[in-house]
């Protein structure tokens, strides 16, 4: 992608939110203000504690907060006349009688009675306990009020504020016309996030008590970039996001913000990136390898496919540097991932150095222990596993093989980032599913080499991820695709179920499976049955199906909360086919590898995300046999009709992208991974994103210290996303 020139005129600038053209005396005589930033940071003074309160849960704690609190949507007001008894709804109407009485109960402020009217109608509505109102809303003030009404002439108002907005029209007269040129535009209100003790009238009426400081909003890009762009300034982009003037300026206010939110995450991205290869050097894997190349052509079962191939060259030009590897593996469920992972471990240990691969849970590392000790065949190669389940005396033994450098490669949790473990000549480590772990916890692992030297990271997931997701939140590894599945692999049909007699031909459908030597799995999303969820649960499932529907058959149980030696044993008893059903929990969503399962019935589908229920599905299909996976949940589901249709992950990535958006994608943000998106869509923006990665990589390649003064506020506010 490359950027676009743009071609200058000697036309005069535009007003900001306006389509009316400057003229040049207007612009030489405008006045100049000087920002004063320290404004931004005074203390918000919010109306009573219960506000207080409101801001606080809202992040609203100073004059800057609020104006970056932006309108959520804009909702066209109701003029008087269409008002129905008991609508709750907001008008823009004007003063036109307004006064105070005394309220008999003791303690009580007088009440405010006014008369609003708007070109339709007029209201009678009262204020409780704001006496001042009389002097700040004299005849002739515009408002915006929010409130009930009462179908006989009465508002119950429940927020307030003074506005500038133009009053609605009724339906016969339609809608009125602002000063926007020749555009029309309905009388519209802007609706903030909002909580209780601070309303979304409220906020409005704040932000128009502070309209003067959106002067004092600095402007952090370089005028070159903002002008190839074609962005608003920072102030007028939140000016225009809070009071537009068109209906496309909340558009363009916002492609502005997300720019900004997108340019410096890249720039904390990029400098992340040089900072970890800056000042550390890393064992440089530069020998021929006599082990892995004869562990590919004596030990692997199948083929290389030709994504793998590609991986495992860029990972041999990696890993030949004495600059520490930072990639980044991401792979479509059953694409040959620890394959890669193994070969890249297998290079440390030919080279007389060792390997760790960390999981998230016990299970999966017990999964990869056994893959990994299949996969090595005939080489001899010293492997071990470490959990927190491993006894204190096998615990201790490994350990000292660690420390001595006799144990070459290990596989395991946690355990692998406490302080008693102990690395001779770590050269290479393996973060599966390392979206799970916080960025301390990788930290502590890739700082257990010795030497003073770090080790190459080979980072996974089993989670596709849009483009877009992986350069925002990934931007700082370089990315290794695997597309393409291992030859033989047969496909999987999805159908979503809802009825009781499906449920019975799906039992019908595992029981034939099950008579031709097959086997299957059936998930469900609790463990133990609750009243608080309606949902059905692997324990109760379990004994209901092995005493009805599959009493014929073997069935055993699974879930995360079962001692580790029981789900070893459940899982032992699948793999070698003694049992034909495995009831579980999610615990099976990855690394679970039984080529003979070709049935996958999954409870309250609509429960699990699409990714998850990918990953699920994933746990069949690894065979020489057409599988089946059924999904009970509601037939109107998008998610679960999105499976249905499609069996490539990265697709439906793109689909989940859209349906959830991309805080959800891949579990809870970590500690300093990532910048919060308060603008940026990515569902929407790749293009806008794109352009910001380009933007970053050219900013440093001139400026790489961010050190010239054009540069001066992007380089104050990186420190705050690097934390």
């Amino acid at each position: 992608m490359t950027l676009t020139p743009l071609t200058f005129t000697d036309r005069a600038p535009r007003a900001f939110a306006s389509d009316r053209e400057l003229t040049w005396e207007e612009l030489l005589s405008a006045p100049i203000h000087t920002p004063s930033p320290a404004a931004l940071q005074r203390p918000l003074r919010l109306p009573g504690a219960k506000a207080a309160r409101g801001g606080v849960a809202l992040g609203l704690e100073t004059v800057g907060d609020l104006l970056e609190h932006l309108p959520r949507d804009r909702r066209a007001a109701r003029a008087i006349s269409e008002l129905q008894q008991g609508e709750t709804a907001t008008i823009i109407a004007e003063v036109r009688r307004i006064a105070a009485r005394p309220v008999r109960r003791r303690g009580m402020r007088p009440l405010v009675e006014a008369t609003v009217a708007d070109a339709g109608g007029t209201l009678r509505v009262t204020f409780f306990n704001q006496p001042w109102l009389v002097d700040r809303y004299p005849p002739g003030t515009r408002l915006m009020l929010h409130g009930k009404a009462d179908g006989r002439g009465r508002f119950t108002v429940q927020g307030h504020a003074p506005t500038d907005e133009p009053m609605g029209a009724s339906a016969a007269e339609g809608v009125e016309s602002t000063a926007t040129g020749d555009r029309a535009v309905p009388a519209e209100v802007a609706h903030y996030p909002a909580t209780e003790g601070l309303s979304s009238t409220q906020i409005l009426a704040l932000v128009r008590e502070h309209v003067a400081h959106f002067n004092d909003v600095l402007e952090p890009l370089p005028a070159r970039l903002r002008v190839r762009e074609r962005l608003l300034d920072r102030a007028g982009a939140l000016r225009a996001a809070h009071f537009p003037q068109t209906r496309d300026d909340p558009e363009h206010a916002r492609r502005r913000l997300a720019f900004d939110e997108f340019l410096l995450e890249q720039l904390a991205l990029q400098c992340r990136r040089r900072d970890r290869r800056t000042g550390v050097s890393a064992q440089a894997l530069r020998d021929e390898g006599s082990l892995t190349l004869r562990w590919l052509e004596q030990e692997l079962p199948f083929p290389l496919t030709t994504d793998q191939h590609h991986a495992l060259a860029a990972i041999d030009a990696d890993l030949a540097q004495p600059e520490p590897m930072q990639r980044l593996l991401m792979g479509e469920v059953g694409s040959g991932k620890t394959v890669v992972a193994l070969y890249t471990m297998l290079r440390a240990v030919e080279h007389g150095q060792q390997a760790a691969l960390m999981a998230p849970t016990e299970t999966l590392a017990e999964q990869h222990f056994q893959t990994v000790q299949t996969l090595l065949g005939s080489e001899s190669v010293s492997a071990a596993l470490l959990t927190g389940s491993t006894p204190g005396r096998r615990r201790a033994d490994l350990l000292g093989k660690l420390a001595s450098g006799e144990l070459s490669l290990i596989v395991g949790t946690h355990a692998l980032i406490e302080d008693a473990v102990r690395f001779a000549s770590l050269a290479v480590v393996v973060i599966d599913e390392q979206h799970r772990f916080g960025v301390g916890q990788r930290a502590a692992l890739a700082s257990a080499a010795a030497g003073g030297l770090v080790p190459h990271e080979l980072h996974m997931t089993a989670t596709p991820i849009p483009r877009t997701l992986a350069l925002s939140r990934y931007g700082d590894l370089d990315l290794t695709v695997l597309r393409e599945l291992p030859r033989g692999r047969q496909p999987i049909t999805t159908h979503v179920c809802s009825s009781d007699g499906e449920r019975e031909r799906a039992y019908a459908r595992i029981r034939e499976e099950v008579d031709r030597g097959r086997q299957a799995f059936v998930v469900c999303p609790l463990v133990e049955e609750s009243e608080a969820l309606q949902a059905r649960a692997a324990t109760s499932e379990f004994e209901r199906l092995r005493s009805g529907p599959f009493a014929d058959y073997e069935v055993v149980l699974m879930h995360g909360q079962m001692r580790p030696t029981e789900k070893q044993a459940a899982m032992e008893r699948f793999a070698s086919g003694q049992a034909q059903i495995l009831v579980a929990t999610t615990v099976i969503e990855v690394g679970i590898d039984v080529p003979n399962a070709t049935v996958m019935l999954v409870e309250d589908a609509d429960r699990y995300g699409i990714s998850q229920l990918h990953q699920l599905r994933g746990r069949i299909g690894r065979g020489e046999h057409a599988s089946l996976c059924l999904l009970f949940g509601r037939r109107e589901s998008q998610r679960l009709q999105a499976l249905a249709r499609e069996a490539d992950g990265f697709r439906l990535a793109e689909v989940d992208l859209a349906l959830r958006g991309h805080g959800e994608l891949t579990g809870t943000r970590q500690s300093g991974h990532e910048l919060e998106h308060r603008y940026a869509d990515l569902s929407r923006d790749r293009e806008l994103l794109e352009r910001a990665v380009l933007h970053s990589r050219a900013i440093l390649d001139r400026d790489p210290l961010l050190s010239q003064p054009e540069h001066a506020l992007i380089a104050a506010y990186l420190p705050r996303i690097l934390a």
